[in-house]
């Protein structure tokens, strides 16, 4: 969403920056002409009673997910102060990421009867997220997905696979969802791939460096990782780094995540130095990035990598990798959750790496230009004069 309002603001819009709560790591990366609207949260019941006049049609499908939930989506709460943004502002569009301010975006645009265009984004796998999650709520989601969404004047997914699924889950026609690859490499991300890098692991003259970034949770099933390259560390000097960091409610998964490399030996050659703004300076020198997720929206990590010229080794997970690498062709993908097809493809990203050009050309197909063209044509269509539009990202 940030790469998309900088691309927006080079254009001359005006952006606005629409969120819930403004907090995170990537706060300080927020561009200099946007400007950024924090919404304010409202009592639930009051914001039950805003989605159920948007859509009163709807209240079958919103019954359980929304109206009988004991603990609702919590952006929910969100929904009447997005009505007072749009009656406000009165900007000519908005794109919104996720299921639930997908809702709130169509919910509040029916409320205000206004002519926001509105453009909504599904990032990842809409089976995946209802399969892996304690809520019963999202058990009840798809229905109320397959109502709403057809309202907005735009659906997009992040990949094809994901773009399949949802049609899939909700009953959407297929042709009414547009893929829409994130926008990754621009000027901003080649810059920061220049940016000095203090770890002594990477300095001239030290073993390989297997890089690997994400946050530290199952999804990212980074134990695989590890038991790889304790393969691999077993017939050759090498070091693997892990950027990313947990959540509160991760604990316990990433006390033990950080005891599998004691419990297998490879101690004093991983590392799990936590989260970096500098991933990508990390990326142009690590020998091989690999990414060894259970499932993906799209995998941008590895997008990133290949603009930075470094061989990549992923799982063939759903639903981005396998559009990522061409089936293969710039990178091995292997089962998931299997630690030794990991190490042999490794091995082989060592020993016989894709040539950097080549992983830097096909990187290029996934510019920041060419995703913000896609979404403004699916917000205003072809058209001159978008000088003057103020669009929200939220």
């Amino acid at each position: 969403m940030l790469r998309t309002a900088k691309a927006l603001l080079d254009r001359d819009l005006r952006v606005d920056l629409v969120l819930c709560e403004l907090q995170g790591p990537l706060v300080e990366d927020i561009p200099l002409r946007t400007r950024v609207i924090e919404l304010e949260p409202a009592p639930m019941p009051l914001a039950r009673a805003y989605a159920l006049a948007a859509d009163p049609a709807g209240f079958r499908a919103m019954l359980r997910p929304v109206l009988l939930g004991w603990k609702p989506p919590h952006r929910l709460s969100y929904l009447p102060g997005l009505v007072r943004y749009l009656r406000s502002a009165r900007p000519d569009g908005l794109l919104a990421a996720l299921s639930t301010p997908n809702l709130l975006a169509v919910w509040a645009r029916r409320l205000t009867g206004g002519k926001t265009r509105i453009v909504i984004s599904e990032r990842d796998a809409l089976s995946t997220a209802i399969s892996g999650s304690r809520a019963w709520r999202r058990r009840h989601l798809p229905p109320l997905l397959a109502r709403a969404y057809p309202m907005a004047d735009g659906i997009v997914a992040v990949s094809n696979g994901v773009a399949d699924d949802l049609a899939a889950c909700t009953g959407i026609p297929r042709n009414r969802i547009t893929t829409v690859y994130n926008p990754v490499v621009g000027p901003d991300l080649l810059a920061k791939t220049q940016q000095p890098v203090g770890h002594p692991w990477f300095a001239p003259g030290e073993p390989p460096v297997i890089l690997a970034a994400g946050r530290l949770h199952p999804q990212k099933d980074f134990a695989t990782l590890i038991r790889a390259f304790a393969r691999l560390r077993a017939e050759r000097p090498l070091r693997l780094v892990i950027l990313g960091a947990g959540t509160s409610g991760d604990a316990s998964y990433v006390a033990d995540l950080k005891a599998l490399p004691h419990r297998l030996g490879v101690a004093n050659d991983v590392d799990m130095p936590g989260y970096s703004p500098d991933v990508l300076a990390y990326m142009r020198r690590a020998s091989v990035f690999v990414l060894s997720s259970v499932h993906e929206g799209l995998g941008i990590v590895l997008i990133e990598a290949l603009a930075c010229g470094t061989p990549v080794v992923s799982t063939d997970c759903p639903h981005g990798p396998r559009e990522i690498l061409d089936h293969g062709r710039f990178g091995p993908l292997v089962p998931v959750g299997d630690d030794e097809s990991m190490a042999a493809a490794i091995r082989t990203a060592l020993d016989d790496p894709v040539a950097p050009e080549l992983l830097r050309s096909h990187g290029a197909m996934f510019s920041i230009e060419r995703a913000v063209e896609r979404y403004l044509d699916l917000m205003f269509g072809k058209q001159d004069g978008r000088g003057s539009t103020s669009v929200t990202a939220g």
